[in-house]
């Protein structure tokens, strides 16, 4: 069975080579602030950062005497105190390593990325950009990297996974923003905790001096890291107690049903009562007409296909009574079992679903309903081995192990989807069924089954209109 990789959730995984370091113990601050900068005395913003990234040895700050913590800084000064921090965490001085790289010529900015990129931290990504002002996502790609691999706990790494995950914090980031992941790796670490009540990262804005400082000296120290305390809303909306039989509208219960929506307010009425059967009366009954009854009301049931029917069976008497009894093929006597572990499965799946944040309130229904596409087609190979009496042409198979065709496929997802409160259906033609979905007011045509037809998701068979549906299977 195919799993689920979410992978804008995953902790960034960094690969270095790592050198022995100078002292089992870590960077030691072998200096004390008393006041070396002017513009940074006791109480001011900032202050427990710049002292420590003097007392690190990280700084002497500017040739006037002041720190300037509201200055903003140039991609090459955060290249130098990047170089001049993994230099300190490695060998116990900041400019041990980068001495090595020095030369007739070059700037000192120049010396420290080539340390840098000798260490395997950077690449070319910052050449030619060591004069201008660097913005906070790519202080954020250095600082995530200069680091050997693991050597950060991360602490916030549940924080941060639900935070971003439900769009409460760190909502001015996605994955369509540079250096995104390295961002998500500050905060899972303690070394930013963002702005404000989202927690906000301003990946575009360019950083100061003193926000460098703070990140930088988090970097070093852990006593200084941030331990978020978000407030995440873990409460999320359960369907703990939901039934097969109150995902479908009630219907009225029409004895003789004279036509086909006669027929679907009894059948709706029979499934919303969570029964199987279903007594209707025909005067003058022929074998014929009871083989029409059955055969109109097994279709409409299949458009309920998230029920688990998919055969009937029919007896009648001479004065005209007829009952149709419902089931699956295969299921037997266990149809009941199976159609409870179904609908507990897609309880289960729903509220998982909510608790990671990958489905939140605010968002559409649209977006709701691609979630659960998404999480369908992770997690279902298509039966091919499948016969007609085949479990797999129900969402039990799916749940429960994983596998399926067409019905199945389409009986799951729409469980999930009516779970949400989506109006559904399943349209079906000779060969094969389909969703069919109102989505924020637009009726729209979702196969999931072709959907995971090959080795990635196929998102051309989600929220298709009618004309685009009828194009790949006409009904």
């Amino acid at each position: 069975m195919k799993r689920r990789i979410l992978s804008l959730l995953l902790a960034l995984s960094l690969v270095l080579t790592v050198p022995a370091l100078a002292a089992e113990t870590g960077p030691v601050r072998t200096k004390t602030y008393s006041g070396q900068f002017s513009d940074v005395a006791a109480g001011s913003t900032f202050y427990e950062n710049v002292a420590a990234l003097y007392e690190y040895g990280l700084t002497v700050g500017k040739a006037d005497g002041t720190f300037g913590p509201q200055d903003s800084v140039t991609v090459g000064q955060a290249v130098i105190f990047a170089a001049r921090a993994r230099s300190l965490y490695l060998t116990g001085n900041g400019e041990t390593g980068p001495a090595a790289y020095a030369g007739d010529g070059i700037s000192a900015a120049e010396q420290y990325l080539r340390y840098l990129k000798a260490e395997g931290v950077l690449g070319t990504e910052l050449d030619g950009q060591l004069g201008k002002p660097a913005t906070r996502a790519q202080v954020a790609h250095v600082l995530a990297l200069t680091l050997p691999s693991g050597t950060l706990p991360l602490i916030n790494d549940a924080a941060v996974t639900q935070g971003y995950a439900s769009r409460r914090c760190i909502t001015d980031v996605t994955e369509y923003t540079p250096y995104y992941q390295e961002i998500l790796y500050l905060y899972r670490t303690g070394l930013s905790q963002g702005s404000g009540e989202s927690a906000a990262f301003s990946p575009d804005a360019t950083i100061t001096r003193g926000a460098l400082a703070a990140m930088l000296t988090r970097l070093v120290d852990p006593n200084l890291r941030i331990a978020l305390d978000w407030d995440t809303g873990s409460s999320y909306p359960s369907a703990a107690g939901t039934t097969l039989a109150s995902l479908v509208g009630s219907g009225t219960y029409i004895a003789t049903p004279a036509n086909r929506d006669e027929m679907e307010q009894s059948v709706r009425y029979m499934l919303a009562s969570g029964k199987n059967t279903l007594n209707l009366q025909y005067d003058g009954l022929t074998a014929i007409r009871a083989r029409q009854v059955m055969e109109e009301a097994l279709a409409i049931v299949k458009t309920y296909c998230e029920q688990c029917y998919n055969t009937v069976s029919c007896t009648y008497t001479t004065d005209g009574a007829l009952t149709l009894t419902f089931s699956a093929a295969s299921a037997g006597e266990n149809l009941s079992s199976y159609r409870a572990q179904a609908m507990a499965a897609a309880i289960a799946v729903h509220d998982q679903l909510w608790k990671e944040g990958i489905i939140n309130a605010r968002m559409t229904q649209r977006e709701k309903a691609r979630a659960y596409y998404t999480w369908i087609c992770d997690n279902c190979v298509y039966d091919y081995s499948a016969t007609d009496t085949s479990l797999s042409h129900i969402a039990y198979n799916l749940f429960i192990n994983g596998a399926a065709v067409c019905d199945g496929y389409t009986g799951a997802y729409n469980m999930l989807l009516k779970l949400e409160g989506i109006s559904c259906t399943a349209l079906s033609n000779a060969e094969h069924i389909w969703t069919v979905a109102v989505l924020d007011g637009t009726q729209v045509h979702i196969d999931t089954t072709w959907g995971d037809s090959g080795n990635v998701i196929n998102y051309d068979y989600f929220a298709m209109t009618p004309t685009q549906s009828w194009n790949v299977h006409p009904w």
